[in-house]
């Protein structure tokens, strides 16, 4: 019996099944070293490991499904959180999709068809990102490569053929769009950004129309001084040092952040309790920055305080927006299923090509040895050879063109294993050419 068909698994969880808490335990900055544990299972031949702030997911090519799943499992429980997680809870978050629907739910991640933001670009990059992180360390194979070339042609055209990326497609532009909906004014108010990477930059693009309607200030704050400063000097802003944090937090109205690690909570909560007047603070960093126990500090004024939002809370304002582009997101999966067909007909394909080989080399093997026999008798070898191979072409024609067209349009194992069978190609019989007619054995070429 033959070995199963190889096929992708992917495993993983995204903010539509594990809360950020979850989320936060599973960031991976550098996915190289994960994959070498993964590739070090016999049964997993590929990897990619993808880890943005809503989902970790690792997308395998095996050839024993069941037994990459069980590894997957165990990886997620026993290797790549950090700290203990409860079984229970990591059971309820974790997803499976197997074969055409593995390749589906990929191409769906790279369109930005599962984002938070329906239509955000950030998306694309970061899958890009993992699959140079996984070709860097050769986690990346001739399977993977092909699907993930597919998956950002995929998304390409779902940018180009639809118009998915209209309203806000960024999660830095809902939480600015959110802060322009819970002011009811915003003549006076203050900005502070946290960092200097790119979500804070979108936020600061998005904070450009805010400051048109009466944004007073706009301040940006890092680590390093000289990219905070850079940064600032693109936008028209001031810029800080972090131990600026505390005398900035006083004068701030809406927070935003987005670094690696978390603030200091010392300042944090000093600036809190010295504050008269309520903040509004976008965590969007992953893991978040604002420790969420400072949710309940309030200030020296009525009604101050700290008012948190996270990545979880933007989420809902995110599918309001992506309930407003239907058409388009409609669009966009029928693009989707569109690619999927098409890469499963390749997949299969691929199936039926050790099936097509075998069938050609077995009848070139019976040609060449009735050709043989035919010469022993004094026949012209240039018309027997055009002779006999007339009549392989003519008794293959039939049966590989209907393999080759039903590996295009994602075809049965069964038909494969019939192919197989019909022909003999997996017994010992495969490799020997019957007897001529009447009986009589002619010697095999190894024999003369």
């Amino acid at each position: 019996m033959r070995a199963g068909p190889a096929q992708f698994l992917l495993l993983g969880m995204s903010h539509h099944t594990a809360p950020l808490a979850l989320r936060e335990r599973y960031a991976v900055s550098d996915p190289r070293p994960a994959l070498a544990r993964l590739l070090a299972a016999p049964e997993i031949h590929e990897a990619l490991l993808l880890s943005t702030c809503n989902r970790v997911e690792a997308l395998v090519w095996t050839a024993d499904a069941r037994a990459a799943s069980g590894r997957l499992r165990a990886f997620f429980g026993e290797t790549l959180a950090r700290g203990a997680v409860a079984p229970e809870a990591l059971s309820a978050a974790l997803y499976e999709a197997r074969d055409s629907e593995a390749v589906r739910r990929f191409f769906r991640v790279a369109a930005s068809l599962d984002s938070m933001v329906v239509g955000e670009p950030q998306i694309l990059g970061q899958v890009k990102q993992s699959y140079r992180a996984a070709v860097d360390c050769g986690a990346c194979g001739p399977m993977l490569e092909r699907l993930c070339q597919r998956a950002f042609a995929t998304a390409k055209r779902v940018r180009s053929e639809t118009r998915i990326a209209e309203g806000p497609v960024s999660v830095a532009r809902v939480a600015v769009q959110l802060a322009g909906q819970i002011f009811e004014s915003l003549a006076g108010k203050t900005a502070l950004l946290v960092g200097a990477g790119e979500m804070i930059e979108l936020a600061l693009e998005a904070l450009d129309a805010l400051q048109r309607k009466g944004l007073a200030a706009v301040s940006v704050a890092n680590r390093t001084l000289a990219r905070a400063s850079a940064l600032a000097a693109r936008f028209g802003v001031s810029a800080h040092d972090l131990s600026e944090l505390p005398a900035l937090l006083l004068q701030a109205d809406i927070l935003f952040t987005c670094i690696d690690g978390e603030l200091p909570a010392a300042p944090l909560s000093a600036a809190l309790r010295a504050r008269r007047r309520p903040l509004f603070a976008v965590d969007l960093g992953f893991p978040r920055n604002i420790p969420p126990a400072l949710g309940g500090w309030a200030g020296a004024g009525d009604g101050a305080g700290i008012h948190i939002y996270d990545l979880d809370d933007l989420q809902r304002l995110a599918e309001q927006n992506a309930r407003g582009r239907g058409l388009a997101v409609a669009r966009a999966e029928d693009i989707v299923a569109d690619e999927q067909r098409r890469f499963s007909g390749w997949l299969a394909a691929q199936e039926a090509a050790p099936t097509i080989r075998a069938l050609c080399a077995q009848a070139e093997s019976i040609r060449s040895a009735e050709m043989e026999r035919a010469l022993a008798g004094g026949g012209s070898r240039e018309a027997l050879e055009a002779v006999t191979r007339a009549v392989v072409n003519k008794l293959l024609h039939a049966p590989l063109s209907r393999l080759r067209a039903e590996g295009e349009f994602a075809a049965s194992p069964a038909l494969l294993e019939a192919a197989r069978a019909l022909f003999g190609l997996d017994g010992p019989e495969a490799a020997a050419p019957p007897p001529p007619p009447g009986g009589e054995r002619a010697a095999a070429p190894a024999e003369r």
